[in-house]
């Protein structure tokens, strides 16, 4: 049976929401419109307190430092953009701190930039810290950092930004809280019957094709660039909806009216991520590890230093890596939380030992078992043992 909108959100394990300029600032005074997001927290606060992890994706910092440096409504030229959101960022994270501080959530603030997500060791630092936030109860807000960054690396718009934090932090579910409440068949604005789709399996050229033009001067996305976010959701096995964001209590709104369009992924993130990390990478080096080590792997362990016998290869940390055993079949590949250097240092020794080896306390797991895809017949002969 195929799975309501309203079952996908209040199932779903991790939701990255992301809110909009339109919604989070009053298009006519600039001001931010406070008890709107006090119901968003409200929502996400019910959200984490029946086990899900939440993380929210926000524009509006230019939007409002534009109105503090009396900047006006048009597009701006970036060094102006860059100082309004210097100044925006500001109220922007008192603003979100005040409406979860009711429920006792704290709120941690993380600017991003292209580069991020696609430089790996900045990539697995930034998933890094998202997975310590979620486990220590605290919600992410994340924006782009465009205080700092260029026309050619800044996403654009924070629905792409939204995606690959979601892929970044393996999210099942992201929600997209726009003025649009869905993908129709044409623009409902201008053609009356237009119908609004219910679940999209796959962003085709058909599906892009029903994509217009910005819909307002506050945002910088369009529904174009929620497909290009769906993409990128997909990808990663997370489903995303576009859903509307007028209402109060807009997620309590969407868990329990029908009213999205849904994109429906077709496996979840750990099968996206091992899938890419097993077959869209070229490895930049080697680790060889002993039979325990290997049998350890195929029953869903982390590889860790104990286990492993020789690094070959000249790499950083987050480089993939393939992992051969004793006798030179490849078992699993992965990205290694260790340059190839530090790496070698700590071979065989214990995580109690890491601090002298290494001056300074490293990770546990050489490669963790999220990072990890296996690939060999040796991972294959131990699962059948399970």
């Amino acid at each position: 049976m195929t799975s309501t909108p309203t079952s996908r959100l209040a199932t779903a394990r991790r939701v990255i929401v992301k809110i909009g300029s339109a919604l989070l600032v009053d298009a006519t005074t600039g001001e931010l419109r406070r008890e709107w997001l006090a119901g968003v927290a409200d929502d996400l606060a019910a959200m984490r307190a029946r086990g899900q992890d939440v993380g929210i994706v926000s524009s509006g910092a230019i939007a409002l430092g534009r109105r503090k440096l009396g900047l006006p409504s048009r597009a701006l030229r970036l060094e102006k953009s860059q100082a309004a959101a210097a100044v925006g960022q500001i109220d922007l994270a008192h603003a979100y701190r005040s409406v979860f501080a009711p429920h006792d959530l704290n709120v941690a603030q993380l600017l991003l930039t292209l580069s991020d997500t696609e430089e790996r060791r900045r990539y697995l630092n930034a998933r890094g810290t998202l997975a310590t936030l979620f486990r220590m109860n605290a919600i992410p807000v994340i924006n782009e950092n465009d205080t700092v960054a260029t026309e050619e690396i800044r996403f654009g718009d924070n629905d792409r930004l939204a995606a690959r934090v979601a892929a970044c932090a393996s999210a099942d579910a992201l929600v997209l809280l726009s003025d649009v409440d869905g993908l129709y068949t044409a623009d409902p604005r201008r053609d009356a019957s237009a119908t609004k789709l219910k679940e999209v399996a796959a962003v085709t050229a058909d599906i892009e094709a029903m994509a217009g033009p910005v819909g307002s001067d506050m945002a910088s996305g369009g529904m174009a660039t929620k497909l290009a976010a769906a993409r990128i959701a997909l990808d990663a096995g997370c489903s995303m909806a576009i859903a509307s964001g007028v209402a109060e209590n807009p997620l309590h709104h969407l868990e329990t009216i029908d009213d999205a369009t849904w994109f429906i992924a077709d496996q979840t993130p750990v099968q996206a991520r091992k899938r890419w990390i097993a077959g869209g990478l070229a490895a930049e080096g080697e680790v060889w590890i002993d039979a325990g080590a290997a049998r350890a792997l195929g029953h869903g362990n982390s590889l860790l230093p104990a286990g492993a016998m020789r690094i070959k290869g000249k790499f950083e940390r987050g480089a993939p890596v393939i992992v051969r055993g004793p006798d030179g079949r490849e078992v699993a590949r992965g990205l290694i939380a260790y340059s190839a250097e530090d790496a070698r240092r700590i071979l065989g020794k214990q995580s109690a030992d890491f601090a002298d080896a290494l001056g300074y306390h490293g990770r546990a797991a050489l490669i963790h078992r999220d990072d990890m895809s296996m690939t060999g017949r040796a991972g294959a002969l131990s699962r059948e043992e399970e």
